[in-house]
């Protein structure tokens, strides 16, 4: 099906859904249900009738807030995947959006008086249960100075009008279970428009919300805006973190549901910046699964609570389960910010790795200090097809792909997966291809479920010596001598890349997928000097245990 044709279907569908839950509410609602947009008027065949009609009967025996979710998860199913992407639709489940608001609370939010802004309300996550929260400060008051009461303090954005009504309809449906609703009853506080262009002060108590996000590319006007969080890329949920400070008044909190790259990419070392000098955060909540929490998210979650005027200093970070309705919180632990709050926040993901991120940040080398720097292998092979070759010939070099680095630490000149070959064909021009001298071969795109994410081996001298020069493709990074004479020799840093211990250590500081060469040059080492002892104990080919045990040292383990 067509993309906007599928949209608009998917539109049709859920309208369906909500009408049938409305006439399901109880109380029963006194007023009709707001009309939909014209654009969600697509008929749909008497299938997709009666399965409309099955949710939202299932929709009608759960909480309000469960069912916003499910509707709004059908609804982010069914779009077309371009849709999707371009505006960052994921639903946050209802758990998520309680342990969020409760960590506004402690952040010192009043829900008495509270002004409230939710600036990507699509979906209804968060706007029902903050009003849910003002009304039961308001627990007395009459019915119509609660609904005056909301009605000056909830405010929403939303950039896709059907998400917008879908949020109304299920605000409607909260204030009819606490409320109840006579006919002249009318609370609107969304405003459907592009929120990143709303970016004049506001005076908001909390912003809140699950931001879209995804890598965008801004006109030149609103780059010119937001220049002061970006540093190169910009991506969605960056530009609402900034926006967000913007809203909120000095003292005001903002509560995100976020990814946990900001804290450490290269591209959002300008946002740090301007967070910890402008926002700093009070509260981080590491979310130790990220399966089942939001589907088809790669990234890792974060909830997080800054303060509007806050600099610097310490902030508690939890570690959080999700399981179902239900949240278990781990005791938390005090993290400072660097000093220079651009460089990566290194933050225990676990509660088992807060020694190992203490230790870090007071470890005083990186790969510089080491002798090498990171370069990302030079071929992208798809750019190249016409040229890979299954056998050597003249003018031929042998071409490293990721599978080279085997999981325990070792090369092997290998093309196992489909579409790769061996070799390639270089031509006389193409010397920033070649690499001629051994360098430290570490894998770039690893998860955090993996044993390991630092999957690293020397590429040998002697492959070198006999095949002159290779290339390598671009899904390697290469950790490349910049010193004549080395404070660590290549194989005792391939060695100790693969100990857990400096997996425990990278884990401190990556956020994502990708194992970057900023991440790698920023990761705090041990000084050079004690790699001594791992340099003598690897000439006498010790066994996996014993070379765990010598890294494990140095860190302070045991």
């Amino acid at each position: 099906m067509p993309p906007k044709l599928r949209l608009a279907y998917a539109q049709s569908f859920v309208t369906t859904i909500v009408s049938h839950y409305w006439s399901k509410l109880t109380p029963r609602p006194t007023r009709t249900l707001r009309p939909a947009p014209s654009t969600s008027s697509r008929p749909i065949d008497r299938e997709a009738m009666a399965l409309a009609a099955a949710l939202a009967e299932l929709a009608a025996l759960r909480s309000v807030d469960d069912a916003a979710y499910l509707v709004g998860s059908a609804y982010a199913a069914m779009l077309p995947d371009g849709f999707r992407s371009e505006h960052g639709v994921f639903y946050t489940p209802p758990a998520v959006v309680r342990r969020l608001l409760d960590s506004a609370s402690a952040a010192g939010v009043d829900w008495d008086r509270a002004r409230v802004l939710d600036p990507a309300c699509g979906g209804g996550a968060f706007l029902g249960p903050v009003a849910r929260k003002m009304v039961a400060s308001l627990k007395g008051c009459d019915r119509r100075v609660t609904l005056r009461s909301l009605s000056n303090r909830l405010a929403g954005f939303e950039i896709d009008p059907f998400a917008a009504w879908m949020s109304l309809s299920f605000l409607d449906a909260t204030l009819n279970e606490l409320l109840g609703f006579s006919g002249d009853d009318q609370l609107s506080p969304i405003k459907v428009c592009d929120s990143l262009t709303q970016f004049e002060a506001g005076n908001f108590d909390l912003v809140v919300g699950n931001p879209p996000y995804g890598r965008v590319t801004l006109p030149l006007d609103l780059r010119s805006v937001y220049k002061r969080s970006l540093f190169g890329h910009a991506n969605l949920y960056g530009l609402f973190l900034d926006l967000a400070v913007r809203k909120a008044r000095a003292g005001g909190v903002v509560a995100y549901v976020t990814p946990t790259s900001f804290l450490c990419g290269e591209y959002y070392k300008s946002l740090r910046a301007l967070l910890a000098a402008e926002a700093a955060p009070v509260a981080l909540d590491f979310v130790s699964e990220r399966s089942g929490v939001f589907d088809d998210v790669l990234q890792e979650t974060l909830l997080a609570v800054f303060r509007r005027g806050q600099r610097g200093g310490k902030l508690r970070v939890y570690f959080v389960e999700v399981d179902g309705p239900h949240v278990d919180v781990s005791q938390a632990v005090d993290v400072p910010l660097p000093p220079n709050p651009d460089q990566p926040w290194i933050m225990p993901r676990a509660r088992s790795a807060a020694r190992t991120a203490a230790r870090l940040r007071a470890m005083p080398d990186r790969l510089a200090d080491w002798g090498y720097r990171v370069s990302t292998g030079p071929l992208v092979w798809n750019r190249f097809k016409d040229r890979l070759r299954e056998h050597a010939q003249r003018g031929t070099v042998p071409l490293i792909w990721a599978e080279a680095v085997s999981a325990d630490g070792e090369f092997s000149f290998r093309a196992a997966r489909r579409n790769h070959s061996p070799y390639f064909a270089v031509r006389d021009d193409e010397d920033f291809l070649l690499v001629r001298k051994p360098c430290v071969l570490l894998q770039r795109t690893t998860a955090k479920e993996q044993v390991r994410r630092l999957i690293a081996a020397e590429l040998p001298q002697a492959f070198l010596d006999k095949h002159g020069a290779v290339t390598v493709e671009n899904h390697l990074n290469m950790i490349i001598p910049i010193v004549p004479k080395l404070a660590v020799e290549a194989s005792t840093l391939a060695a100790f890349l693969n100990s857990s211990a400096a997996d425990r250590a990278f884990r401190c500081i990556s956020g994502t997928v990708a194992v970057s060469a900023y991440e790698l040059e920023s990761m705090p080492l041990p000084h050079s000097e004690t790699l001594a002892g791992l340099t003598k104990l690897l000439r006498h080919s010790p066994s996996r245990d014993q070379i765990e045990q010598a890294c494990n040292l140095l860190y302070g383990d045991r």
